[in-house]
């Protein structure tokens, strides 16, 4: 069985690397580092899943959500909101931009991992 893709946009090096470690024997990993390489690399690759960083240089990640939620080819891709972001109010706000789940900073090397599969088996099942 060919694995799932799955894109990590993240711009600090250290959560990349972490990121990597724990899911690069599940997955065929992607890796982009800002807004505009993440449109490019999801067209390009079409990702069966998307860990976002929600504070990306340049383009948030919840402008590069919105923008892949308007192409058709991304409006079932599920989209995991990454954010250190832990005020009330930010977990609706990346959900209402177009994101499936938010996981707080620092990363849960327990909790990303099984929310991952648990949102791609749904998306098997469709």
């Amino acid at each position: 069985m060919l694995k799932e893709k799955v894109m990590i946009v993240e711009d600090n090096p250290q959560n990349m690397k972490l990121l990597e470690i724990l899911l690069r024997k599940s997955y065929v990993l992607l890796q982009a580092h800002d807004g505009e390489e993440a449109l490019d690399m999801a067209t390009r690759e079409q990702p069966d899943l998307i860990v976002m960083d929600m504070q990306l240089p340049e383009m948030s990640g919840i402008e590069v959500t919105r923008r892949l939620r308007q192409m058709p080819v991304f409006s079932h891709t599920p989209i995991i909101a990454l954010t250190a972001y832990a005020m009330r109010g930010d977990r609706e706000r990346f959900l209402e931009a177009g994101c499936n789940a938010y996981l707080p900073k620092p990363i849960s090397t327990r909790e990303l991992p099984v929310m991952i599969e648990r949102m791609l088996q749904e998306c098997r099942k469709k």
